[in-house]
């Protein structure tokens, strides 16, 4: 069963996952500085292991829909680490595309709330987008 209460643990997981998004950013900002990603992967994998938990993280990295993100964001990690930064990010945002796609539905009625974003999200054209990469309706 999956606690929603925010203890420290995922506290921590929360703020070492905001860290490892932020060092990857700096990692490409400056010109793809292969210790900063390298940083940024491995704050950003420990983050998530401390907020959803061990079992649960082997279980969503493991699981057969998630199998080709799983390696190809695997491959890109090493490739980062070896010396080849800008071939394992594409490997990685690849990856962590084909990981969370069933995440973006989630993302995308989340970001309609915001005031000025979600003014911009419910224009035809972006919502025809939406109903293209997506089968179903987003709601309003």
């Amino acid at each position: 069963m999956v606690s929603f209460e925010m203890n420290d643990r995922k506290k921590i997981g929360l703020g070492l996952t905001g860290f490892g998004v932020f060092f990857s950013f700096l990692g490409i900002i400056f010109f793809f500085d292969k210790g900063l990603l390298a940083m940024g992967n491995i704050l950003f994998l420990s983050g998530v292991t401390l907020t959803i938990g061990l079992k649960s993280t082997t279980q969503f990295f493991m699981k057969r829909q998630n199998f080709k993100g799983t390696i190809s964001f695997g491959i890109g990690f090493f490739l980062v680490v070896i010396g080849w930064p800008i071939f394992g990010m594409i490997l990685e945002a690849y990856g962590f595309i084909v990981l969370f796609s069933g995440f973006w539905p989630t993302l995308a009625v989340f970001l309609q709330k915001i005031p000025i974003l979600g003014w911009l999200f419910q224009q035809p054209f972006v919502r025809s987008l939406f109903d293209r990469y997506w089968s179903r309706r987003v709601p309003v």
